[in-house]
């Protein structure tokens, strides 16, 4: 159903026309509504080049069809077709998903194309006078029988056999052949949560591919394709984690970890169950788990209010949250490696990191705060973790000592301050995404380097889908844009490809948003391959050890 008002166009209609001074001045005729009444029984083609219409009153005339060129007109809001001798509608009707209105009354309709479930901003259908189908009337009589009639349209209406293309592989870099190097490939994939995915926010979508028993089995035979070694999901149920994903996967050779929102903890078991988190899941193979570690923003917001108001009026009450894991590699990790030498035995660490961040537009510094606090807890993991590797060490460790894989759901647009800030290592105290908020006080505990105006972290990150290599990664008919990202430490690792977009003119002609039948999720997924150099080590008491050619200064563990 429709989320902004609509406004249905005044029954009293009034037309303006232009005053010679306005012709005189070049002002543009632009028709929003417009009305033909009288004994038509054609219409011309010309009326389906005024596409600004927004409103268009055939009745009272003698039309006994209605060309399929009518689905031109994409800006109609309202439909008045009353009182005519129509005796069937195009199929292509269902394609003017703006409509709020179509009346039909009176006219000698005995079906109705399924297409019409596809209105789903529909409001007001007008059926009465026509000798429908005693199914079709049943449903439409019942109380809210339009939204009723549509719904059942909808979930019948058949299944197109047209499919999307595949999705390219976009290759950016080959494989180095002149050092050792764990080549491994990492997902990143909201995967919209069961409670979430409701009619009420997905009209377009029939009830049936809504089901999460519809949905899950996509969701994972999309995983299992594409077969990543680490798979970052956002919105995991916390039931369906354990009863299905971990089981699933754990079965095709992964591991996993999760964490729910910090709602969980105040709930009933059974509660708890519907609540949901990010997982981490890790081909065995390849990694193996060293330790985890898991951000609660709103525990983080109320050890670090400084008597903040709108730190615990607004970004307290999110209860969000970030997972990490530190893994350490194993020898599947050189599975397609080209390196002719000797490879070696030392064991390089790595931080792999999930997150969901808050949704809501109108809480852009909630978003970015959430963001500074989950690179702050990701500062002090690692910082934690190469100590227990360097014990006795006189210096603080590098954060780069450690490479970092930064999988989310961030919610955040590639021009908004939560980009900037991972993708450049700072951000201004009076950037707008604060909007002003009295933060400063609170937020310098999250800055990792003390520099005037400006609160930093000391990674040194860059997106793997960098550039336009996508359109969307969210696609719904309300919204569609990039919100979820894959970072990575661009000093320790490279980007060998990545999956590529969806194919745009498919997503434009057949895809109203998703999900769909097609698509299980409103997000798409995001897969990038890495290279990552694994360092020779010779002495065997040293732990660090350059990797050489500036890919920086890593920690590896050696068995």
């Amino acid at each position: 159903m429709p989320k902004e008002k609509y406004e249905p166009p005044n029954p009293r209609r009034t037309y303006k026309i232009m005053s010679p001074e306005d012709v005189a001045h070049g002002k543009p005729s632009i028709w929003l509504e417009l009305e033909i009444t009288g004994t038509v029984r054609n219409l011309s083609p010309e009326l389906w080049k005024l596409q600004n219409l927004t409103a268009l009153y055939l009745n009272d005339n003698n039309l006994s069809r209605v060309p399929p060129d009518i689905s031109r007109l994409r800006s109609l809001t309202f439909l008045d077709l009353s009182s005519n001798k129509l005796r069937s509608l195009p199929a292509e009707l269902g394609d003017m998903s703006q409509l709020r209105e179509l009346l039909l009354n009176n006219n000698c309709l005995r079906a109705l194309p399924y297409e019409l479930g596809r209105l789903f901003q529909l409001q007001t259908l007008g059926l009465k006078g026509n000798p429908l189908s005693s199914d079709i009337v049943g449903l439409y009589s019942e109380p809210n029988g339009t939204f009723r009639l549509l719904t059942y349209m909808l979930d019948n209406l058949a299944v197109p056999t047209s499919h999307s293309p595949n999705r390219p592989w976009l290759q950016l870099n080959t494989p180095d052949r002149s050092k050792p190097t764990g080549i491994f490939s990492v997902m990143c994939y909201n995967v919209l949560c069961d409670k979430y995915a409701t009619r009420q926010i997905y009209g377009y979508c029939p009830s049936w591919a809504l089901s999460w028993d519809y949905r899950r089995k996509g969701i994972m035979s999309e995983i299992l394709n594409y077969a990543a070694d680490i798979i970052s999901l956002q919105e995991v149920e916390t039931d369906q984690y354990y009863n299905f994903f971990l089981p699933e996967l754990r079965s095709h050779g992964y591991e996993g970890v999760f964490s729910p929102k910090s709602r969980a903890k105040t709930m009933t078991e059974h509660e708890r169950k519907f609540v949901d988190g990010c997982a981490i899941f890790y081909r065995t193979s390849k990694f193996m788990l060293v330790k985890e570690h898991v951000a609660e923003f709103n525990q983080i917001a109320m050890a670090n209010a400084e008597g903040s108001e709108e730190m615990l009026n607004r970004v307290m009450p999110k209860d969000n949250i970030g997972i990490a894991v530190l893994l350490e590699t194993k020898d599947g990790i050189f599975e397609g490696s080209s390196y002719p030498g000797d490879l070696p035995t030392q064991r390089q660490l790595i931080v792999v990191a999930n997150v969901h961040i808050h949704w809501d537009p109108e809480y852009s510094d909630v978003k970015l705060i959430q963001t500074m606090m989950f690179m702050s807890e990701l500062k002090q993991f690692i910082e934690e973790s190469s100590r227990s590797f360097r014990p006795g060490a006189s210096t603080m460790p590098d954060v780069n000592c450690i490479p970092l894989v930064l999988c989310g759901d961030l919610n955040s647009l590639p021009e908004s301050g939560v980009v900037e800030f991972l993708s450049k290592g700072r951000i201004h105290m009076s950037h707008q995404d604060f909007k002003d908020m009295k933060y400063r006080a609170s937020l310098a505990n999250f800055s990792s380097i003390d520099h005037p105006n400006e609160f930093c972290h000391a990674f040194r990150l860059r997106r793997a889908y960098d550039g336009n290599l996508m359109n969307y990664t969210n696609y719904t008919y309300d919204f569609k844009g990039i919100i979820d990202y894959i970072v990575y430490s661009f000093q320790s690792m490279k980007v060998l490809g990545v999956l590529g977009p969806t194919d745009s003119q498919y997503l434009n002609t057949k895809v109203l948003g998703c999900p769909n039948v097609e698509f299980q999720s409103d997000h798409f997924s995001l897969l990038s391959e890495f290279e990552m150099p694994i360092p020779c080590t010779t002495n065997n008491n040293n732990l660090g050890n350059n990797i050489g050619n500036n890919m920086g200064n890593n920690i590896v563990a050696r068995r």
